[in-house]
């Protein structure tokens, strides 16, 4: 709050400057970044204030963005487990926390009315969150099944892909992601998802630390040692795991496939499939693969196209259905009066937000408060409900400012 008092201008007026805005916290998902390290040892992030106003009607400058860079497939999670943000594209920038809007100065409110305005408002709190990062590789397909089920093989022969192999269970420990073109024309990227076992899901083994990024794939390919004793046990293992992982990732399009058939004749290989298809959903495709000698894997590649692009096409769709233009009525102007006991406590968004930026303790500040719940038709419903003159009114929940009604 400011007045011009120039040499031969005594009553030069108000001239306070406004506050500038804070900054915002942005997100963005960036292709140089592999790991979410970074945030294990600085778990705090903070934007800066904005400028204070000055006289002379000075803006106060406004504080730059914190831009933070993630990596492609960064999910951003509120402590009660609100999705804030999925970034799944280079480039993608997501706000998750804004930064407050600064104070208007005196000089602001000057009107035909009010020509020497002595109310000057405090700049309103930037959000303040806890989030959780997490990061879910992203692939067009998954690839599943059992330790020992021929999963990194698969994806060595068919991508450029490099995976440790070794003739036992869990010798892969971090998932592997390969490109494989088919045909010349297409491409897909295969995810080989380790660590698979029963009871993955309750952190057996090191199950469920990779599930979380089977969400992000179009397409399973379940596969299934041939010299498995129990196949249909084999499937329903993985498949439980699935369900009770998230409920949805069980019903995700699949092709289920039996490897390392090299060593056995028609007749046996015959048997084993069906024996596999009276077990698995009648849509779901049951195919045989050899992946050192390539035997039907350039089969199972072309099913696994024409599946990808059907959930692609799938999605595309709803997404432009997402897309249209939905009219949403925001609820700023709607307030509450609450009385418990003796006390009032006034809450809604609006109201709030002018509370904030008011200085308690300014009789002027406070009188145009006054003003505005009176615009709004607080006061009147306030003393509809029995409050007195005087009386002292709560703003917010939980409390921004206490104001004499």
């Amino acid at each position: 709050m400011s007045f011009r008092h120039d040499k031969f201008k005594p009553l030069g007026g108000p001239d306070g400057g406004d506050g500038g805005d804070g900054g915002d916290i942005v997100l963005v998902a960036s292709r140089n970044q592999n790991t979410l390290a970074n945030f294990r040892y600085k778990k705090l992030l903070k934007a800066e204030n904005g400028g204070v106003g000055g006289q002379s009607k000075k803006h106060g400058k406004s504080a730059p963005d914190l831009l933070v860079q993630v990596p492609v497939g960064t999910v951003v999670n509120s402590d009660d487990g609100e999705l804030l943000a999925d970034l799944v594209k280079d480039g993608q920038s997501e706000v998750i926390a804004y930064g407050g809007k600064g104070g208007f100065g005196n000089a602001h409110f000057i009107s035909s009315v009010r020509q020497a305005p002595r109310v000057a408002e405090n700049g309103e709190r930037g959000d303040q969150l806890e989030v959780q990062l997490e990061l879910k590789m992203i692939a067009d397909v998954g690839i599943i099944g059992l330790p020992n089920a021929g999963k990194s093989t698969f994806l060595s022969v068919v991508s450029n892909a490099k995976p440790e192999i070794a003739n036992y269970p869990f010798t892969t420990l971090h998932p592997n992601l390969g490109v494989v073109d088919i045909d010349g024309k297409t491409s897909l990227l295969l995810a080989d998802i380790p660590g698979l076992i029963a009871g993955a899901h309750t952190g057996k083994g090191l199950g469920d630390e990779f599930l979380r990024h089977v969400e992000r794939t179009n397409v399973l390919v379940h596969l299934i040692d041939v010299y498995n004793e129990d196949l249909k046990a084999a499937y329903q293992t993985i498949m439980h795991e699935l369900k009770s992982y998230k409920v949805e990732l069980d019903k995700e399009p699949q092709i289920v496939v039996l490897t390392k058939v090299e060593g056995l004749d028609e007749k046996q290989l015959d048997a084993k499939l069906k024996q596999l298809k009276a077990i698995v959903p009648k849509n779901t495709p049951v195919l045989a693969i050899s992946s050192p000698s390539g035997e039907g894997v350039k089969e199972l590649l072309r099913e696994l196209q024409k599946l990808v692009d059907k959930m692609r096409a799938k999605k595309a769709k709803a997404a432009a259905k997402d897309s249209l233009p939905v009219i949403k009525l925001k609820p700023e102007d709607t307030w509450t009066v609450k009385k418990t006991g003796e006390e009032f406590v006034v809450t809604g968004r609006k109201i709030e937000r002018f509370a904030s930026r008011t200085r308690f303790g300014d009789y002027h500040a406070e009188q145009r408060l006054r003003d505005i719940m009176r615009k709004m038709g607080i006061a009147a419903e306030l003393s509809r409900q029995g409050a007195q003159s005087g009386q002292k009114i709560s703003i917010g929940s939980p409390e921004i400012g206490q104001i004499e009604l």
